[in-house]
C-alpha cells in the first residue's frame, strides 16, 4: 500500500563541546534528587529543592543560592516537586513524615509568595488511613492557576501480597494550595507494591491549551496515558497504552544505587506550529543492559495515537544514557531534555548531558554541559531523578554528582549560543560534502560525497529507534573526489519509515534523516 508522506528537511549535525558555566548549589547533607523552577513572571527568581528538606532560592537566574531548611507540621520528608503559577508564587511539594509513624501518609505543598525566602506551613492530600503516598508531581494551569499534582498509593509499600496494590492518584486546588479537592483514581490497572515493573508509578501532569489535563506513567501496560477534558472531574475510563517499555522502567545501571526510566510529560502551549502537541520521555534498556537509551514519543491529536520512539541520545556507541528529565520552552516550543551520560568512557565516569530539538521532537543536538565526569558508587544512594525548568530562552537544569561517595548539587548557566546548530549543508571549510537522494525513496537510494583528500570512509544505516540496520561502508579509504555510491542491495526487506545515514569521515559525523515509503 502506498503512503503520502510529508518530506522532513535535511540536515547535518555538527557536534562541538563548548561549555556552559556548571554552579554548585550545595554540597551539604548529602542531597539528591534535585528539583528546580523559575518564575515566569520574572526568571530572574529560582527555587530549588532536595532531599531530604533542603530548600534554595536564588535572585539572579541561578548564579547563587542561598539554602534554608523546610518545616512543617505534617513533616518533611523528601521527593521535592517545585512549581510556579503567574502571580510569581512558588509550591514546593513534598511526601510527610508525620510524628505518628513511620510511613509517607500524604503529599505536603508548602507555598511561598516571596520567591522562596521563607514557605508557608503547608497544606496536605491524600490522607488515606495507613496507605502511603508516594512520587508525587505537580503542575500548574497558567490560565486559571489551578494545581494540579498527581502521585502514586501504595496500600503497603514493598507487599508482595497480591492483594495490595498501586494506583495513580489525582488532586487539584483552585485557591492557590490552600485546600485540595479529594483524590480521585485515574488508572483503570493496578500494580503491585513491590516497586518495581509493575507498579503504577511516575505520573507527572501537564496541562493542553484548552485547560486538558494529560498524564502519562509506567506500570504493568508499559507506558500508558489518560485525560481530563473537565478539569479533572473525569477521565478516560481506559488508560490508553503508549508503547511498551522493553526492560522495564526499573533497571541496573552500573555504579548506582538504583535506577528507573520513569516517564514524564509535557504539553506545548506556545504560539508556534507545534501547539497542544504531547510529549513523553523516558529512559529503557530495549537496546540492551549496557546500553540504556533516552526515548521520546509525541501525540498531535490529544493523545488519540502516538508516534514510534524517537531515540534522543544521538550518540553511536552502546553505552548508558540515563535518568532523563524533560521541560518545554513555552515561549519558543523548544524541547530540552537533561540525562546522565557516559558515551565518552569505557568505565563509570559519567557526564551530564543536555539536548534541544527545535523541530518538535523530529531531531535533537545533543552537547555535554558537565564540566568534568565523576564515576558514582552503588553504596550510595544517588535518586531517582533530576530536573529542568525553561521559560523565554533561560535554561536551567539540575542534577546530582557523586565525588567519592561525596554527593552535590548543581545547575549550569545554558548559553543558548553555544548549542550546536543544525544546518542545511556542511561549511564550505569543511573537508567533505555529502547528500542523498531520492527523498523520500522507494526500491533505490543513493549517497553521494566529495573528499578534499584521501580519507578512510564509513557508512551505517539506523532505524529510528537508533538501532544500526545496516553497514554498507566499513573503514574503506577514498582518494580526493568525488563519490556516488548505490545502496539497492542493502535496503531489501526495510519496512517504511524513517532511517538515518551516518557517514564517518576520518572519525568526523554526519548524517542525513530519510524515509522510505512503498
Amino acid at each position: 500500500m502506498k503512503i503520502s508522506c510529508v518530506l522532513l528537511s535535511l540536515f547535518i549535525c555538527i557536534y562541538t563541546n563548548a561549555q556552559h558555566a556548571n554552579i554548585l548549589i550545595s554540597a551539604t547533607n548529602q542531597p539528591e534528587e534535585p528539583s528546580i523552577m523559575l518564575s515566569t513572571k520574572n526568571v530572574k527568581y529560582m527555587v530549588a529543592g532536595a532531599n531530604i528538606r533542603s530548600a534554595f532560592y536564588s535572585s539572579d537566574t541561578g548564579r547563587t543560592w542561598t539554602q534554608q531548611s523546610l518545616s512543617s507540621s505534617f513533616g518533611v520528608w523528601g521527593d521535592p516537586a517545585i512549581v510556579s503559577d503567574t502571580s510569581g508564587n512558588f509550591y514546593f511539594f513534598h511526601l510527610s513524615n508525620p510524628s505518628t509513624g513511620n510511613f509517607i501518609d500524604r503529599i505536603v505543598c508548602q507555598k511561598s509568595t516571596n520567591n522562596g525566602v521563607t514557605w508557608s506551613n503547608g497544606s496536605a492530600t491524600g490522607l488515606n488511613g495507613l496507605k502511603e503516598q508516594d512520587k508525587q508531581w505537580a503542575v500548574v494551569d497558567s490560565k486559571n492557576n489551578n494545581i494540579y499534582v498527581t502521585w502514586t498509593q501504595f496500600d503497603d509499600y514493598g507487599s508482595i501480597k497480591p492483594t495490595d496494590s498501586s494506583i495513580i492518584l489525582f488532586s487539584k486546588s483552585v485557591d492557590g494550595g490552600i485546600t485540595w479537592n479529594n483524590p480521585i483514581r485515574i488508572n483503570n490497572k493496578a500494580g503491585d507494591c513491590i516497586d518495581s515493573d509493575n507498579t503504577t508509578e511516575g505520573a507527572v501532569p501537564a496541562v493542553g491549551p484548552n485547560g486538558e489535563v494529560y498524564v502519562s506513567w509506567a506500570g504493568p501496560n508499559g507506558l500508558v496515558f489518560n485525560k481530563s477534558l473537565d478539569g479533572g472531574a473525569t477521565w478516560m475510563k481506559t488508560d490508553k497504552i503508549i508503547n511498551s517499555i522493553p526492560g522495564g522502567w526499573d533497571f541496573n545501571i552500573p555504579g548506582i544505587f538504583r535506577a528507573n526510566g520513569l516517564p514524564i510529560t509535557v504539553c506545548d502551549l506556545s504560539n508556534k506550529p507545534t501547539k497542544g502537541t504531547i510529549y513523553v520521555n523516558w529512559c529503557d534498556q530495549r537496546n540492551g543492559v549496557n546500553n540504556t537509551d533516552v526515548w521520546l514519543v509525541k501525540s498531535t491529536d490529544g493523545g488519540t495515537t502516538w508516534t514510534s520512539p524517537i531515540k534522543v541520545n544521538d550518540d553511536l556507541t552502546d553505552k548508558q544514557q540515563f535518568l532523563t528529565w524533560m521541560s518545554i520552552d513555552q515561549v519558543t516550543g523548544y524541547l530540552y531534555f537533561v540525562f546522565y551520560d557516559r558515551r565518552n568512557y569505557t568505565d563509570n565516569q559519567t557526564d551530564v548531558y543536555m539536548a534541544r530539538s527545535v523541530d518538535g521532537g523530529l531531531t535533537f543536538q545533543n552537547f555535554k554541559i558537565s564540566e568534568s565526569p565523576f564515576a558514582p558508587t552503588s553504596n550510595v544512594f544517588f535518586g531517582d531523578y533530576n530536573n529542568l525548568t525553561t521559560y523565554n530562552n533561560v535554561i536551567r537544569p539540575i542534577w546530582t554528582r557523586m565525588d567519592n561517595g561525596n554527593l552535590s548539587i548543581w545547575t549550569s548557566l545554558i548559553d543558548t549560543a553555544k548549542i550546536p546548530k543544525l544546518v542545511n549543508n556542511i561549511p564550505s571549510t569543511e573537508d567533505v560534502t555529502f547528500d542523498v537522494y531520492p527523498n523520500p525513496f522507494t526500491n533505490n537510494s543513493y549517497i553521494s560525497f566529495k573528499l578534499k583528500k584521501a580519507s578512510i570512509v564509513s557508512l551505517n544505516i539506523y532505524d529510528a529507534t537508533g538501532r544500526i540496520v545496516r553497514k554498507p561502508i566499513q573503514n574503506k579509504r577514498y582518494d580526493v573526489g568525488k563519490y556516488v555510491e548505490n545502496l539497492q542491495n542493502w535496503l531489501k526487506n526495510l519496512s517504511e519509515g524513517v532511517y538515518f545515514y551516518t557517514i564517518i569521515v576520518d572519525e568526523k559525523l554526519y548524517t542525513r534523516k530519510i524515509i522510505r515509503v512503498y
